[in-house]
C-alpha cells in the first residue's frame, strides 16, 4: 500500500520507517528542510534504539522517500497525520497550528476513497472539526482518529508490535470501510492478535490523553506518598513494593523520584485541563492540578536536599547532575527534570556540571549556561555533590569504590531511587533519596 506521513518528527519518523518494515511504500512530508535532507540520508535527527537500522533499510530498499513537497503525497491511499501539538506559550491549551496545516497541505491532494488518518494527540473535539473541514472539499474521504501509544526508547518495538490498536471513525458504511483500509495497513500486527478497539472520534481522542493522565497521577501519587515517607521515617520503595502486589494496582510507575517531564505528560495533562475548562466540566479534572504540582514539586525538593547534605549552602559548590534527558534511552530533554534541577541549582550558587550519553548537545542548545561534560569521569572530578537524574543502565550500574576516588565529596543523591544504599553507604558515601531514610 502507497502511504504518506505529514510530520516526521519523534513521532512521524518512527511511523514512517516501521511501515516499510511492513512492506508498505511510504513518503514523510515534514516542512522543515534540514530534517528532511538528515532523515534522507539515513540520519535519525533524534535518538531512539533501532531506528538508524530500519531507516536505513527502507531508505536502501526504495520503499521509503523523504520530502518537503506535499504533492508527492497524491498517490497515496492513506495519509498519517503524525505532527506536534506543543503547549501554547502562556497557556495549557495544545498549540494546534501544525495539525491544521496538514490539513491545509492534503486538501488539494486528497481523492476519492482516501483515509486521512489522525495521530497527534489533540483535545477532544478537534477531529470533528477537521472531518468537516474534510467532507466540505472532498465528501469521499473519511478521517479516523488512531492515537499513537509510544515509549520514547521503545517507540519502534511500539510501533511494529503494538499492545493495542484503537480506530476511531464514523458510524457509517464510508467509515467503516475506511476502517478496513487501515486493517490492511496494520495487518501484520492485527494477524498476530493485537487487540483493535472501535470508538467513536470523540473517545479515540480521549483515550491518549485520559492514559497519559492515569500515568501522571500514578507517578504523582507515589511521589506525594515520598513526601509523607520522609516526614515519618518510612522507605517509600518498600511501600511500592507492598501495594504493588495488588493486582488492582501493580507496581510499574510506582517508582517515587523527581517525577515525569518529556514531549507529552506534561504538557497533555494540561492540555485536558484547559478541554475540560472549554466544555465546561473543569471540575472533573481538578485533580489534575495537584498532580503537576506534585510533580514540578519534587524537582525543589532535590535541590534541598542537595542544600542539606551540603550543610545548609549550595553556593559556590561544585555539583555534577548524571542525566540530562527526561529518561533514559532517549536524548529528549523537553521539560526535563534532571536539567530543570540543574538549572535552580546554578542560579542558587552552585557550580553545575551536567552529563548524558546521547542529550547533552540539546540539553547545551536548551540551557547553554550550564556547563556539560562528556563522561561520569569528567563531571564528577572534584564534586562535592552528585545527583542521579536519569536512570540510565550505565549510571544504575557505576562503582561507588570507584567513583570515590574521583570527587572531593563521597555525596550522592539518588533521584531515581534506583541505587542499592546499602553498597553506597559501605563504601562511604552518604546517600540520600526522595522518600527513603
Amino acid at each position: 500500500m502507497r502511504i504518506s506521513v505529514f510530520g516526521c518528527g519523534y513521532l512521524g519518523a518512527v511511523h514512517a520507517a516501521c511501515m516499510t518494515q511492513l512492506g508498505h511504500e511510504v513518503v514523510g512530508i515534514d516542512v522543515i528542510p534540514d530534517h528532511v535532507a538528515a532523515l534522507a540520508r539515513g540520519e535519525a535527527p533524534f535518538f531512539e534504539p533501532g531506528l538508524p537500522e530500519i531507516l536505513a533499510e527502507g531508505l536502501a530498499s526504495g520503499r521509503l522517500t523523504f520530502t518537503t513537497d506535499a504533492t508527492s503525497a497524491a498517490d497515496a491511499t492513506v495519509h498519517f497525520v503524525c505532527v506536534g501539538t506543543p503547549q501554547k506559550r502562556g497557556e495549557n491549551a495544545a498549540d494546534l497550528a501544525y495539525v491544521h496545516s496538514a490539513i491545509d497541505a492534503l486538501l488539494p491532494i486528497l481523492k476519492a476513497g482516501d483515509v486521512v488518518v489522525g495521530k497527534s494527540t489533540v483535545p477532544v473535539g478537534t477531529a470533528e472539526s477537521l472531518a468537516e473541514r474534510i467532507a466540505e472539499v472532498h465528501p469521499d474521504v473519511e478521517l479516523i482518529w488512531n492515537p499513537e501509544f509510544l515509549r520514547e526508547g521503545f517507540a519502534v518495538e511500539d510501533t511494529l508490535r503494538p499492545d493495542r490498536f484503537v480506530y476511531g471513525h464514523a458510524d457509517t458504511e464510508a467509515g467503516r470501510a475506511a476502517a478496513g483500509q487501515l486493517d490492511e495497513v496494520y495487518a501484520v500486527a492485527l494477524a498476530s492478535g493485537t487487540p483493535k478497539i472501535v470508538a467513536d472520534l470523540a473517545t479515540a481522542q480521549l483515550v491518549k490523553v485520559a492514559a497519559n493522565s492515569f500515568l501522571a497521577t500514578k507517578i504523582s501519587f507515589i511521589n506525594a506518598m515520598a513526601e509523607l515517607c520522609e516526614a515519618t521515617g518510612a522507605d517509600v520503595t518498600l511501600l511500592a513494593d507492598a501495594i504493588g502486589h495488588d493486582n488492582r494496582i501493580g507496581r510499574r510507575f510506582l517508582n517515587a523520584g523527581v517525577g515525569f517531564g518529556g514531549g507529552c505528560l506534561p504538557k497533555d495533562i494540561r492540555a485536558f485541563m484547559a478541554r475540560a475548562g472549554e466544555l465546561g466540566v473543569d471540575q472533573a479534572l481538578t485533580f489534575l492540578r495537584e498532580v503537576d504540582s506534585i510533580n514540578m514539586r519534587r524537582r525543589v525538593r532535590m535541590v534541598d536536599l542537595a542544600r542539606e547534605v551540603c550543610g545548609g549552602s549550595i553556593v559556590g559548590r561544585r555539583v555534577a547532575v548524571l542525566g540530562a534527558a527526561f529518561k533514559p534511552n532517549s536524548d529528549d530533554v523537553r521539560d526535563s527534570p534532571a536539567l530543570s534541577v540543574a538549572a535552580q541549582m546554578q542560579l542558587q550558587g552552585a557550580q553545575v556540571t551536567v552529563t548524558d550519553p546521547e542529550a547533552i548537545d540539546n540539553a547545551a542548545k536548551k540551557w547553554p549556561e550550564l556547563s556539560f561534560a562528556a563522561s561520569v569521569d569528567d563531571a564528577v572530578r572534584g564534586a562535592e555533590v552528585v545527583l542521579l537524574l536519569t536512570e540510565w543502565s550505565e549510571y544504575v550500574a557505576l562503582d561507588p569504590v570507584a567513583l570515590r576516588g574521583q570527587v572531593a565529596s563521597p555525596r550522592i543523591i539518588d533521584g531515581r531511587n534506583c541505587l542499592e544504599p546499602a553498597v553506597w553507604r559501605d563504601a562511604g558515601w552518604t546517600y540520600r533519596a526522595l522518600g527513603r531514610p
